[in-house]
């Protein structure tokens, strides 16, 4: 008589999400490669074994945790960057965007900071070099853009500005907790209250 086969079983993306965001955590406080399979599923209450059922390596698991995190990032700024704004519109949208992506993946944020340049020279995450020749484009062009049309003070070092404005957002993620005083989108307003009006009154 035939054995019966068991069924498998599909991990639900329910469970698959709770597990890449406890990885997420461990990555972004120890680090990707301090990290190891068994300190995740630690993490998780699992079995370092049953962690393979759900993904073959840790390398996948920081690959889908920066490739979900990259793909929503892209998805808001393409769409402030298809919606015609002036300059300084863009700029406002990008930050607000950019405060709404360290809530929703702010580990994410974290990891990318600390190991992209590293995961960069491998062929598997070939895309992060790519984001982040399309994400300097962005701002170096919107820049431009006020200068051109006089939004922007004529004196300003584009490229400088940029590296400012970058560093100053995303090193947010740093600190930022969901849920926390401000919104996302208040703590963009701050910002870009001091970055495009300054601190200081007129005089």
């Amino acid at each position: 008589m035939p054995t019966k086969k068991k069924p498998q079983v599909t991990p639900s993306p329910e469970r698959r999400r709770e597990l890449l965001d406890t990885a997420a955590e461990v990555f972004a406080a120890q680090g990707y490669n301090a990290t190891t399979v068994r300190r995740i599923a630690d993490e998780a209450g699992m079995l370092a074994g049953s962690l393979y059922y759900h993904f073959d390596s840790k390398e996948s698991m920081i690959d889908e945790i920066l490739s979900t995190f990259l793909t929503e990032l892209w998805e808001g700024y393409d769409a402030v960057l298809a919606a015609d704004l002036g300059p300084r519109e863009t700029i406002e949208a990008l930050v607000t965007e950019s405060f709404r992506e360290i809530d929703r993946h702010r580990a994410a944020v974290a990891i990318y900071q600390k190991e992209s340049k590293h995961l960069a020279t491998r062929p598997r995450f070939a895309y992060l070099v790519d984001s982040q020749q399309k994400f300097e484009k962005a701002w170096l062009g919107t820049l431009e853009r006020g200068v051109t049309a006089e939004v922007f003070r004529a004196d300003l070092d584009i490229r400088l500005t940029y590296r400012f404005v970058r560093d100053t957002v995303w090193v947010a993620a740093s600190w930022y907790r969901p849920g926390g005083q401000h919104s996302p989108e208040e703590i963009a307003r701050q910002y870009l209250s001091m970055v495009l009006d300054g601190i200081a009154l007129d005089t």
